[in-house]
């Protein structure tokens, strides 16, 4: 390694001046990175605001994941939760926090990353801002801001019985992913579609705006895993959600090689499995679902359980980022 260009010796400026010069300006910027704070511009009278960290030997981990890889990451994750409100990613701020002997090689890969993610899921949006910092561990934290372009931003807890339950997005191929770097075997090389959905998730970010339009009642971003999430709508709306399982056989199907490559059912990856960042939504009957949404379900009166698999209660397994 070269010992002149690792963070500690190039210093905070030097190693900002590098990584800051990679970035591309987005349209709603109106002041970027270098002053105190960024300005931004949007079109209406409120905006939404989301956060999200990532650190390393929790969220993912460097023998997997690349600086580009974490980057984009970082992006389509942050920009998911302001496609869940129904609003339009405009700007990001990113904070890292690294060991001092990292090469400068990592921290401009990684910004690489984050140039990528915007231009191929949230085009017009940019990163204004951030801090640079270091510590043991690779740690990230993301605050995305979107326009609602004078919308009313789509909550979880507006879903009525008698609402279609809808995805937008994977399922599932996220989880395989995860389970394909975790496993021993050369299995992952086989399946790399899914291996970089794990570390590249890819969102229907555009779809959130076109929920928002056509009269969505709930949405969330699918990041712990369909029946957590579901779950999630339930307990704020008052309801049951019913997911139907034959709606859920397209999901399965495109996992079934790979299942058994691992001995493994793609069903629990479907139902169970986080960070395909889709978009879970509810719609009221009659209304013309956007194409990018697949029905999956319906909503109840609320019953004894938040979540149905057709008329079994299914379990709220998932991701949680505090027990892993």
């Amino acid at each position: 390694m070269n010992e002149k260009n690792t963070l500690a010796s190039l210093g905070e400026n030097e190693s900002l001046r590098r990584t800051i010069g990679l970035l591309v300006a987005g349209e709603n910027a109106l002041v970027g990175p270098g002053d105190d704070a960024a300005v931004v511009s949007v079109s209406g009278s409120s905006f939404v605001v989301t956060t999200d960290t990532m650190i390393e030997d929790h969220d993912f981990r460097l023998d997997w994941s690349t600086g580009f890889d974490l980057g984009f990451k970082a992006i389509a994750s942050n920009v998911a939760d302001v496609a869940a409100m129904g609003a339009v990613p405009i700007a990001l701020t990113v904070a890292i926090a690294l060991p001092g002997s990292t090469n400068i090689k990592f921290l401009e890969d990684f910004a690489a990353g984050l140039n990528a993610g915007i231009q191929e899921l949230a085009p017009g949006a940019s990163v204004v801002g951030g801090d640079l910092a270091s510590s043991d561990k690779v740690f990230i934290s993301v605050t995305a801001h979107g326009d609602l372009q004078g919308l009313a931003p789509v909550l979880r807890s507006g879903a009525q019985a008698g609402d279609i339950v809808v995805v937008a997005g994977t399922l599932g191929r996220a989880a395989a992913g995860l389970a394909l770097l975790q496993s021993d075997s050369d299995a992952k090389s086989a399946f790399d579609d899914l291996v970089n959905i794990q570390l590249r998730p890819q969102p229907p970010i555009t779809a959130g705006v076109i929920a928002n339009k056509a009269g969505a009642t709930s949405m969330l971003d699918i990041s712990d895993g369909l029946a957590k999430d579901a779950s999630r709508i339930a307990k704020a709306s008052g309801v049951t959600i019913q997911l139907d399982s034959s709606a859920l056989d397209g999901f399965k199907a495109v996992l079934e090689l790979a299942a058994m490559r691992l001995e493994s059912d793609p069903s629990n990856w479907v139902l169970f499995g986080g960070e395909d960042h889709s978009l879970l939504a509810t719609f009221p009957q009659g209304v013309e679902i956007p194409r990018e949404f697949k029905p999956i379900g319906s909503v109840l009166n609320k019953g004894e359980h938040d979540v149905l698999l057709n008329s079994e209660p299914l379990p709220q397994k998932g991701w949680d980022s505090i027990t892993g």
